[in-house]
């Protein structure tokens, strides 16, 4: 971990959800795995959907079916996979260990937090109402709360817009190299979640991040918060 060349005082944090804010690895994977159930397919482990997580369905059939969006079958695929993670948004996804900790303390120092996450409005909002941690955030950008979705800058600046905060005042935190590539492109701090889903290559070391994180509670010594 290494400190943030912080040039002046940290006004917002932002933060990718999957991956980064909650484990939702194990629903992901489940939804897939009923996919191949159905079909007679002998079940994969957690282990192999996990790192690829933070890229949805297309990481998840891309794992469990090897399906690209490419391949003919892909979009039935997809829409039966979205059909059944909807089914089970919340059966297994919780809190990273530390976050609900990292957040009660943002909140008792009174520095404003948000989301910005690729995923759809139609799963977001379920989760946020279904997890009360969520709910506390000041802004919820999903994938298509805007035209864009990340690594497009604009998903983070509408987020910063909504706080009332300069985006070179914010820094983003996610554990995908789109989210660095997003924060960066919208002038903000980066952090990368190393504890994440971090994709196929498994590590966050090429993606040029400010500073990385190796669970939740290390971005308050970051910031210098207890």
């Amino acid at each position: 971990m290494s400190r943030l060349p912080f040039p002046g005082q940290v006004q917002a944090l932002l933060f990718d959800l999957d991956g980064t804010l909650i484990d939702s690895a194990p629903d992901l994977a489940a939804a897939a795995e009923r996919m191949r159930a159905r079909r007679g397919m002998s079940p994969l482990p957690l282990a192999q959907y996990r790192p690829h997580a933070s890229s949805g369905a297309r990481g998840m059939l891309r794992i469990g079916f090897g399906a690209d969006p490419s391949d003919a079958m892909y979009e039935s695929l997809r829409q039966e996979f979205l059909a059944e993670y909807e089914s089970g948004l919340l059966n297994l996804t919780a809190p990273f260990e530390g976050v609900t900790s990292l957040l009660d303390v943002l909140t008792q120092v009174g520095c404003p937090w948000g989301i910005v996450t690729n995923k759809a409005q139609r799963f977001t909002q379920p989760m946020v109402a279904g997890l009360p941690l969520l709910g506390r955030a000041g802004a919820v950008v999903c994938g298509d709360t805007t035209p864009y979705a990340k690594p497009h800058p604009e998903p983070l600046l509408e987020a910063a817009r909504r706080l009332g905060v300069d985006p070179g005042a914010c820094i983003y935190v996610g554990d995908d190299e789109r989210d660095i590539l997003a924060g960066r492109a919208a002038g903000m701090f980066t952090v990368a979640a190393s504890y994440g889903y971090l994709g196929a290559a498994g590590t966050a070391e090429h993606w040029q991040a400010d500073a990385a994180i190796e669970f939740p509670g290390q971005l308050l010594k970051l910031l210098d918060l207890p």
